[in-house]
């Protein structure tokens, strides 16, 4: 018989609130409730769910079905069980299948072109297991055939993606599909539960973003907030870029993450210095991509590196264009984006102050970013001044100045419409922060300055209804951590909110962790920014009028996103100073926005969500079980 597994040691930090169904994820961590489960077998074919875990019954048994078939042995080491499992041919023994599915061990699959026959072994064992198929070396042993044998046991080794991932695309379409995305390079992430979003030509999967079509990749960077390092070496697994070496900077704090280079020693994953700030977060979305020509690719998103934020959320990304390296000769500002892009997302990188990034930033410098068409907007922790001949470099005051530089005049009648996750304490009202300081920066053009008419300020947020109706109910609400307490405070925010809309997108029922802000009238979309930053002014900013001389801005965060403006992004005859909202117009694509337009306010019965309502339903739905 294979070799059995052994059961991971270190628990779920989720416990029994995990609600991931991804097999690496239970590979990678214990779930001491639902090996119990397993251990007591199935009952006319299903498992007994005990009373405080009802509420999530139907995730439970899909946790159980994991696990029995990953760990077999949870079933078959039981006493009343084993004798009966051992008289059982060797090629049976294997966990009970579900409908419509084969036997595990009977799994037929196809990957590039050939069918291979899945077993047991997990991805990490693969190097290892073709190392030791290798034959012996002996005059009769060719290399052909040693090549042909590691060829065959890598084909044994195989996994079924479908097993480990809900939406898979059709590999190798990548790079057409972002070529037809152009000129705004926007996607939006596939939803499992929202089938048509599966074939949507702006919808994207992680996989996809290490398509091979995108180039033979040498390695890359991946810095976030939270990262599930086995999800991310799964999608690296079966997008056949497994064993790359990687730099992972991230935020949130794990055992699997501070190990890694134990067991893969292709993957450098550093903690973000926060600086001892209990308030900072390291909350910044971003990629690079380094292929072996030579070239780079940058994407900028608003999703973490797990399971759940690639599910039934909302999340957008911008994805670069190929950006090839520059002659050995070139000149030092050679292929600088119109936009500044290089130099402001190079500077970004410098202030994390980490010494393993300086191969990349190099290597960036190198790069001809000039095809980029959109502005590099961040955040870093810290008190920052202006910068001579540069401007703020941070925060809402950086956006300010790129809008006063390049926004063409705005119609004050244009809102500034804001859409987040969460929201920070803004005040006891709206000049607080808001209209005295944020909207400041925000209301920007390039017109003379003058008296002007103040901009209405909107914030899309989802109301209780719609998190209670989305695809995964009120555990929906998992991606939006308001709290109660804070929304007490600024009752005023009541009057400025919108519902989350998005039924032309196919998420009306996919919670948003995407976060936006625009402006636009009938005419059409002035500007728009994608970013991981939220309405807070720890994301944003905020000034320190206390201060004697100038007014620092003081940032808590760690924040990245990048701003749409007609200017660079469209190249028409005529420059229009708008992007074309509903349809295309003169030839350029309409802006494909996330959520639907106009915008749905709150009904007068309508609350807003905030976490306490998810916590409250879980209380109740464990209670009402135990009664």
């Amino acid at each position: 018989m294979s070799k059995r597994k052994q059961l991971p040691t270190t628990e779920c930090q989720y416990n029994t609130n995990c609600y991931r169904k991804n097999p690496i994820h239970f590979e990678q961590f214990a779930h001491n409730h639902i090996h119990k489960i397993v251990q007591q077998g199935r009952t006319n074919g299903e498992f007994t769910i005990p009373k405080d875990l009802a509420f999530s019954r139907e995730i439970v048994a899909v946790q159980c079905d994991i696990v029995e078939k990953l760990f077999p042995h949870l079933v078959s080491d039981q006493p009343t069980k084993k004798a009966a499992i051992d008289k059982i041919p060797e090629k049976t023994v294997q966990a009970t299948p579900k409908k419509e599915e084969t036997k595990i061990s009977e799994v037929e699959i196809t990957k590039n072109d050939e069918k291979v026959e899945e077993i047991e072994d997990s991805p990490q064992k693969l190097n290892q297991k073709v190392e030791d198929s290798k034959p012996n070396p002996s005059p009769s042993t060719s290399k052909n055939a040693a090549t042909e044998a590691e060829r065959e046991i890598r084909r044994k080794l195989a996994r079924n993606v479908h097993d480990y991932f809900d939406v898979v695309a059709p590999k190798g379409q990548m790079a057409r599909k972002l070529e037809n995305a152009a000129p705004y390079n926007f996607f939006l992430t596939a939803i499992t539960d929202s089938k048509p979003t599966h074939n949507e030509p702006l919808t994207v999967t992680f996989m996809e973003l290490l398509d091979e079509s995108l180039g033979e990749l040498e390695n890359s960077v991946q810095i976030n907030f939270m990262v599930d390092i086995a999800w991310l070496n799964a999608n690296y697994y079966f997008a056949g870029q497994e064993g790359k070496p990687m730099l992972v900077l991230y935020g949130d704090d794990s055992e699997d993450l501070r190990n890694i280079s134990k067991t893969r020693p292709n993957i450098t994953a550093l903690k973000v210095d926060m600086g001892g700030n209990p308030f900072a977060t390291h909350h910044s979305k971003l990629m690079i991509f380094c292929y072996k020509d030579g070239s780079s690719r940058i994407v900028v998103s608003t999703a973490n590196l797990y399971v759940d934020d690639w599910h039934n959320r909302t999340q957008g990304l911008w994805i670069s264009n190929t950006l090839p390296p520059l002659p050995e000769d070139a000149d030092t500002a050679a292929g600088e984006s119109p936009t500044g892009f290089r130099d402001d997302f190079c500077r970004y990188l410098v202030a994390y102050r980490i010494g393993r990034l300086q191969p990349w930033i190099s290597r960036l410098r190198k790069t001809d970013f000039s095809s980029v068409n959109v502005c590099f907007v961040a955040s870093v922790l810290g008190s920052h001044r202006d910068i001579p001949n540069r401007g703020p470099p941070w925060g809402h005051p950086r956006l300010g100045y790129l809008l006063g530089k390049h926004a063409a005049p705005i119609d004050d009648s244009a809102g500034i419409v804001a859409q987040c996750s969460s929201i920070g304490s803004l005040g006891p009202n709206l000049n607080s922060y808001i209209a005295a300081e944020w909207s400041q920066s925000f209301r920007r053009d390039s017109a003379p300055l003058g008296i002007r008419r103040v901009p209405q300020f909107k914030l899309i947020y989802p109301t209780y209804n719609n998190v209670k109706g989305s695809h995964d109910d009120m555990m929906g609400g998992g991606c939006l951590p308001y709290s109660r307490a804070v929304n007490e405070k600024q009752p005023w925010l009541r009057n400025h909110l919108f519902q989350w809309k998005s039924k032309t997108r196919n998420r009306n029922q996919a919670m948003p962790h995407i976060k936006t802000y625009a402006r636009w009238t009938d005419r059409g979309l002035y500007w728009f920014v994608l970013t991981s930053a939220n309405l807070s002014k720890a994301a944003w900013g905020n000034f320190n009028k206390s201060a004697k001389l100038e007014a620092t801005l003081r940032i808590n965060n760690f924040e990245a996103g990048v701003l749409f403006l007609p200017k660079f992004v469209l190249k028409t005859e005529k420059q229009m100073n708008y992007f074309p909202l509903g349809e295309d117009k003169n030839g350029v694509p309409k802006f494909p926005m996330p959520y639907d337009l106009p915008l749905t306010p709150y009904s007068p019965e309508d609350v807003i969500f905030t976490q306490d309502m998810m916590i409250q339903w879980q209380m109740q739905q464990a209670l009402a079980q135990k009664k």
